[in-house]
Order: structure tokens, then sequence, then C-alpha cells
């Protein structure tokens, strides 16, 4: 047996047709795509990660900086 990758536009009549014929032959496998992470949920993991330093104020980030 052969395994085939196409691409279907699904936004046109007939793309949509053919995917729904190919779902009711039971044929059709669909690769589901993890979403990609927010810039919000990453910083999130950085600092869980200890990638992110904390300061309590300008005046001490400014002076682990040297300026």
């Amino acid at each position: 047996m052969a395994t085939y990758t196409i691409t279907i536009n699904e936004r046109t009549a007939s793309g949509r047709a053919l995917m729904e014929y190919l779902q009711s032959l039971g044929v059709l496998v669909r690769k589901i795509v993890p979403k990609k992470k927010g810039s919000y949920i990453l910083s999130q993991q950085d600092k869980k990660k200890g990638l992110v330093e904390e300061f309590d104020s300008s005046e001490e980030m400014f002076n682990s900086l040297g300026i």
C-alpha cells in the first residue's frame, strides 16, 4: 500500500467536495497541527525556566546592568 500526500484548497467548492468524498470512503487521514504558542505563554515558560530576571525597581535593574 502506498502513502500519498496531497494539498487541497478547502476554500473552494471542489476542494470541499473532494474532502467530503475522501472522508466518506474512510481513506482520509488528517494531520492535526498543534497551534503555535503565543508570546505570553512563551514568556511564562521562560519565567518558569529561570530565564527572566525580576527587579524591585528600575534603579536596581540599571545597577545590575552597570548603567
